[in-house]
């Protein structure tokens, strides 16, 4: 699967390209703000986009919200260390493909990426 993957930590972004990539799926490109986000996907055009919730200046929220309104089939999972539960009613309702809480294991990285 060809998957963006969105966060403001670049240790976080390099943690995820590994496991991606040993997983066997491309890496279409990298982002760390809503903006970048938001351009990266409007030029690759990835089957999948895994997106860090809070990041400076346009959260993953403004920004999953542009990328559905440009591309209503986006699929974009929400990457994030809040766990409460508005937020997650929130995120699925704004058109989040899915929740992946920080921090994961290889393993609940891959059940998510399996549901696509």
């Amino acid at each position: 699967m060809k998957i963006l993957i969105v966060d403001d930590n670049v240790l976080t972004r390099s943690m995820i390209k590994d496991l991606l990539t040993e997983m066997g799926h491309e890496i279409t490109g990298e982002a760390e703000s809503g903006d970048e986000a938001i351009e990266a996907y409007r030029q690759q055009k990835p089957e999948l986009v895994l997106m860090d919730l809070i990041m400076p200046g346009k959260s993953g929220l403004e920004a999953l919200q542009e990328i559905r309104a440009m591309d209503p089939a986006a699929r974009v999972v929400m990457v994030t260390a809040v766990q409460q539960g508005p937020i997650t009613g929130e995120l699925l309702e704004k058109g989040a493909a899915g929740i992946l809480h920080k921090p994961f294991m290889y393993d609940e990285l891959e059940a998510v990426l399996k549901k696509f």
